[in-house]
């Protein structure tokens, strides 16, 4: 298992590097780039006149240089190509695109990402102040819909075609029909001060005066911020889950080693947890990784924006909006990373699962 472990590890490295050059190369052809973004600013709010270079002599002077940067950046046409040259010195755009990538990559193995390109902040404290509201989020949409999927799912394979699995089939379908952020928009309508009532808040995880709160009372403050956020976002998960752990466990029940087991007297819940589990778990297990990782991040995007929960989903959303390429690319290699290490993990459960599976036997 070592040897697979370690050769896993080493294919991240090109994986990884695959996935950074797509995306640097594509973000090259993007139009509105964070230089685009200044000049917008500054033209919006009559900045080209201050900046023209003084009086009218030297703006005239510098209007043909301006006129040749101007085809390069659109709407900075009259300003100084002085400033439109520091501009892109200040966002590093001065070297050229290979030179760019080769030390952002030198930077990033050192976990090096820079400061944000349009806030005082470097990236790394950027991400750190936003990671506990996707941390909140994900970990309790992956704990809760596996919590409530899998038993659940158990239940509709035994009870196949009764009445159980038919109602239930049906709450399943329905939550699974409903987007997530619209499932959110129906919730804060009617629970948060819409049309109707006003019993839970509608931003943030905790109060203002969480600081000033005893324990008990904190514990409480966060879990009422966060019933409609967890609520909206289950809906979806729990009913993808809960099929594909019935499915599964239909399709193992069916088997013929299931039917031995029977034969030899054992009971039901000895044949189910004893010997049908841990091979119908292993499709479930496979879809860990993908789960969480959308549930901690992109799962999350619209209900951030929806309830005001300033996470990483929020964040990457305004980073691409704004163009702040260090947080665009700092987001996409973290969760890149973490994705990759994560698939590792499920590999490994799956030997803990089933000490059949032996990876080492099998090519990468």
């Amino acid at each position: 298992m070592g040897a697979y472990i370690l050769r896993r590890i080493l294919l991240m490295i090109p994986t990884l590097f695959g996935i950074m050059a797509i995306s640097f190369a594509v973000i090259q052809f993007a139009p509105g780039g964070p230089v685009e973004q200044i000049i917008a600013k500054l033209t919006n709010q009559g900045g080209s006149d201050r900046l023209g270079g003084g009086g009218g002599d030297a703006g005239g002077s510098n209007f043909d240089a301006a006129g040749d940067v101007g085809s390069k950046y659109r709407g900075a046409q009259g300003l100084d190509p002085e400033f439109i040259k520091k501009l892109e010195k200040q966002f590093g755009f001065d070297k050229p695109p290979l030179e760019r990538f080769g030390m952002m990559l030198w930077n990033y193995a050192r976990f090096d990402f820079g400061n944000s390109y349009f806030r005082d902040i470097s990236v790394l404290d950027l991400i750190l102040e936003k990671m506990p509201v996707s941390i909140s989020i994900g970990l309790w949409i992956t704990l809760l819909s596996y919590l409530i999927s899998i038993p659940l799912g158990i239940r509709k394979a035994v009870k196949d075609g009764t009445p159980f699995d038919i109602w239930t089939s049906g709450v399943v379908i329905v939550g699974y029909a409903i987007p997530g952020f619209l499932f959110g928009i129906m919730l804060m309508v009617l629970f948060a001060g819409g049309s109707f009532w006003d019993w839970f808040p509608l931003r943030g995880i905790v109060s203002d005066n969480w600081d000033q709160l005893s324990w008990p009372a904190k514990i409480v403050d966060y879990f009422w911020h966060m019933a409609l956020p967890l609520t909206a976002l289950v809906l979806s998960a729990f009913a993808t889950t809960t099929l594909l752990t019935k499915n599964s466990f239909l399709e193992e029940i069916r088997k013929q080693y299931v039917v031995t087991a029977r034969a030899k007297g054992l009971s039901e819940r000895q044949v189910l947890y004893g010997h049908v589990f841990r091979n119908a778990m292993l499709i479930v297990i496979a879809g860990f990784p993908g789960a969480f990782i959308s549930a901690f991040f992109t799962g999350s995007l619209l209900i951030e924006n929806i309830f005001s929960l300033d996470g990483l989903g929020l964040l990457g959303f305004r980073s691409v909006v704004e163009r702040d390429y260090p947080v665009v690319f700092a987001n996409l290699y973290i969760f890149s990373l973490l994705g990759l290490f994560v698939g590792l993990l499920s590999d490994l459960i799956y030997t803990w699962v089933d000490p059949r599976i032996d990876f080492e036997r099998r090519d990468v």
